[in-house]
């Protein structure tokens, strides 16, 4: 840990030139599981081709040292987060003669949003920034810089006295949480935010997605106006940090304790990500830890 050294003219580090990943391996009873670590791998380079960059390493190579982290450090469970970013080198706004460098940890993190928000479900703002443009920067890249956007939603949202913010779109209608996208459900049908929505298209919404019409309730894509959120029947936000958790509250509107088709959806998906499913190993990244002695 005290080797990490970051020069203090890093280029990513003035300008934000990084793209990054937010993972989770999860305890089974077969040892840690990556979740849909080649997905991740997959978005991370795609991130990295809009902003111009090229990974230092191949994705083999990157999944090979999130194993060996993992199995070092001995977890069972964790957090992942690997960066590609623009390092030290000339100073300015063109930084194609900076190197591209990358770096993963890995860490102990429970749900980012509490656990006992995934039980009873949390406060939700609809905040007054808006959702960046796709005709100012690519919302479909997990970059660093461009989460000063969410920042700012955030920060209003918790000092409002919430837990989560929910961004509109330019157009005003929804597009995700500060760290989530965001799921609607009335009269038992169940409706996202589309790609075309400025919306990251996030792995574990993919995941919700398949998992729902699994359950034989599809999921449409299409534009969410904001007053469906305060008549929904259900509200819930899937992220990898803050997993699956119900909306209870938005906008001093109340939804309600979690609905059952959240729960339906919840339960599968806890099930999936704890190796708890057979239908959905093929989303697990297996890690081989040694044996203790």
């Amino acid at each position: 840990w005290e080797d990490a050294k970051v020069h203090v003219l890093t280029h990513a580090l003035h300008y934000g030139t990084s793209v990054f990943e937010g993972e989770r391996a999860y305890e089974t009873s077969r040892g840690p599981a990556i979740f849909r670590h080649d997905d991740h791998l997959q978005r991370m380079e795609n991130s990295a081709k809009l902003y111009y960059m090229d990974l230092p390493f191949s994705k083999e190579q990157l999944r090979e040292a999130t194993h060996e982290l993992i199995a070092r450090n001995g977890f069972s469970s964790c957090y992942i987060r690997p960066l590609i970013y623009r390092g030290h080198g000339p100073m300015g706004l063109d930084p194609e003669d900076n190197p591209v460098e990358a770096m993963i940890a890995v860490w102990e993190w429970g749900a980012y949003l509490g656990e006992e928000a995934k039980r009873t479900g949390v406060r939700a703002k609809v905040s007054s920034w808006r959702r960046i443009s796709p005709q100012s920067l690519q919302p479909h890249s997990k970059a660093g810089g461009q989460y000063l956007n969410s920042v700012l939603a955030k920060i209003e949202s918790k000092r409002a006295g919430y837990e989560e913010a929910i961004l509109l779109d330019e157009q005003g209608h929804v597009c995700e949480g500060s760290g989530e996208n965001v799921f609607v459900i009335k009269d038992g049908q169940i409706a996202t935010p589309g790609q075309t929505s400025s919306i990251l298209d996030g792995i574990s919404r993919k995941s919700v997605m398949e998992i729902s019409a699994d359950l034989g309730r599809p999921v449409v894509e299409r534009d969410v106006a904001r007053a469906e959120l305060a008549l929904a029947d259900e509200v819930f936000l899937v992220g990898t940090a803050a997993e699956l958790t119900p909306v209870r509250e938005i906008d001093d509107i109340e939804i309600g304790p979690p609905g059952p088709l959240t729960r339906e959806i919840q339960s599968v998906y806890e099930d999936a990500l704890h190796g708890r499913s057979p239908r959905y190993e093929k989303w697990l990244d297996r890690v081989a830890v040694p044996s203790k002695a």
